[in-house]
């Protein structure tokens, strides 16, 4: 399935039901009276949330969402029915920007649903004009428009840890591991085009496609992800020991995040090593104190090794939990 994490939508509320003019017919009287309804109120437009990643795929297609309209006011004071609310739903994490206001609401909690647009109030029948001296009115009013406008739906993220670093450094290895994810692994770079994402004992994971030296300028694939990484509480830096300098390959991604947004830098982080096997322990030892000078919490795994991928997987919990009480 494919993975859509922004889309432009012009969404409606419903317009509100015209009053009308009727009169009452009694037996011996033509006209007895108004009796012209009240149109009925056009429905709101709501939007809810989600935990489900991929929700944004059923607007791919249509472009144009709209509550129901009120109906008219009817005979025999009868009003109109209310137009039916609309309600859309999105992934947690995703902001909505009425592009013609720049309001913007945030969707950050499961099962959130906050009001978008207003539906229209119903027009006045005739019934509501008469009076002592107005025995007769034909005045009746229009239904009214309801709140509509563009909308820019973003989604960004929300994830305890993310796993950031170059690619094939093995991220979505150690998700699927970690915590028995799908996703796809290949032994060839950017495999990985959309996060996937992973719960670790209820901390959610996610593997944020690679980063290479120029992503925040919208090199490689990176730049369409890094926003992900804004609302996650704390990043994995994953680097493969088949790099000839560690620390260099850590610093290309400190530079990026820098470069996207500086906040990013101030995250919780750890280092993890990955694919030690292809290196011998003196190797090992040189590439750890490299990274040690930057970062000293480092991890070292083999992707071979489902064990040694677990037991980080239980200090990363340790850790998820200590900055979560924070």
């Amino acid at each position: 399935m494919a993975f859509i994490d922004e889309i432009t939508l012009h969404i409606s509320a419903g317009k509100g039901g015209d009053g009308v003019v009727r009169f009452r017919h009694e037996k011996g009287k033509d006209k007895a009276g108004p009796s012209g309804g009240d149109g009925g109120r056009g429905g709101d437009v709501y939007v809810s949330s989600s935990r489900e990643m991929h929700s944004l795929v059923r607007y791919r297609n249509a472009k144009k969402f709209a509550a129901q309209d009120g109906e008219a006011g009817m005979k025999n004071s009868r009003h109109g029915k209310g137009g039916d609310d609309l309600t859309l739903v999105f992934p947690v994490g995703t902001v909505v920007k009425n592009n013609d206001t720049g309001e913007e609401i945030s969707l950050e909690k499961e099962g959130e649903k906050i009001l978008l647009l207003e539906g229209g109030a119903g027009g006045y029948g005739n019934e509501h004009f008469k009076s002592s001296v107005n025995r007769t009115p034909r005045e009746w009013t229009p239904g009214k428009p309801g709140g509509e406008g563009n909308f820019f739906i973003e989604l960004r993220l929300f994830a305890d840890l993310g796993l950031v670093g170059l690619p094939n450094a093995g991220k979505t290895s150690f998700l699927n591991v970690l915590t028995n994810a799908k996703g796809v692994v290949g032994a060839y770079q950017f495999t990985t085009l959309e996060p996937n994402l992973g719960d670790l004992k209820g901390f959610i994971v996610a593997d944020i496609p690679g980063l290479i030296e120029g992503a925040s300028e919208g090199r490689g694939l990176g730049h369409a992800f890094l926003r992900h990484i804004r609302r996650t509480k704390m990043l994995a830096h994953l680097i493969s020991l088949e790099e000839p300098k560690v620390d260099a390959a850590y610093r290309t991604i400190r530079k990026e995040l820098k470069k996207y947004d500086p906040v990013l830098l101030e995250k919780d982080e750890v280092v993890i090593l990955t694919k030690k096997d292809a290196v011998d322990a003196k190797t090992l030892s040189a590439q750890m104190k490299k990274i040690k000078k930057l970062n000293p919490k480092v991890y070292t795994l083999s992707l071979y090794d489902d064990a040694s991928i677990k037991e980080v997987g239980g200090e990363l919990i340790s850790i998820l939990k200590q900055s979560s009480k924070k």
